[in-house]
């Protein structure tokens, strides 16, 4: 079975028609028209420009061109795809439900790991201690002196080894009795864990 390629160039060769001539007439190069009667579909254009250069040379030559445009596509290669196996759409994050449901767990978790460490620290620190009331060096002129002070609300205190209530804001006050010889006034916070923080603070007896 003959060519489109084949048809052609028996047609310009029975009209004893060089390339050259051929060119000339119809304006496609005779690069172009040797490709074609070689049916060489590499050295061509795009499908599109190929069938008008069939149809130019058919009609010029005294050849069908509905039956050359036929041939052409009988014989013209089918142009291959190149598709990419992992198109890029694939490599762009979309943001789904399922996202949403496990960033809420991993939120979740996160905030319970954040507050039991949280609370593992507050357990095993030290309690806080602030003295307001004796403050450094008071000259004291009677048996009792009065305290006050702050510190955790679920701490102890103990001035002078004397219990003393603290309220639920951790806030703490009262007296203790001393002596004339009592120099100096001990503070003692202790923690749930047993951890104690101590504040002392330096008093001049008077009396």
């Amino acid at each position: 079975m003959k060519t489109v390629g084949e048809i052609l160039r028996q047609a310009r060769e029975r009209k004893k028609y060089s390339l050259k001539k051929v060119q000339s007439k119809t304006k496609i190069k005779k690069e172009f028209i040797e490709a074609i009667e070689r049916s060489n579909w590499t050295a061509l254009p795009d499908f599109p420009v190929v069938l008008g250069f069939v149809k130019n040379l058919a009609s010029f030559l005294g050849v069908n061109s509905r039956m050359a445009e036929a041939l052409l596509k009988r014989d013209y290669p089918p142009k291959k795809l190149f598709i990419n196996p992992k198109p890029d759409v694939e490599n762009k994050f979309s943001w789904t439900p399922k996202y949403t449901f496990w960033s809420g767990i991993l939120i979740v978790i996160l905030a319970i790991l954040g507050y039991l460490g949280f609370q593992y620290l507050k357990f095993n620190s030290p309690p806080s201690l602030e003295v307001s009331q004796p403050k450094e060096g008071l000259v004291v002129n009677s048996r009792q002196v009065i305290i006050e002070g702050k510190t955790d609300p679920d701490a102890t205190i103990k001035v002078n080894n004397q219990a003393i209530l603290v309220g639920e804001d951790g806030r703490f006050s009262g007296k203790v009795e001393i002596f004339s010889g009592t120099k100096e006034i001990s503070f003692e916070a202790v923690s749930r864990s047993g951890k104690e923080t101590v504040v002392k603070r330096t008093i001049v007896p008077s009396f």
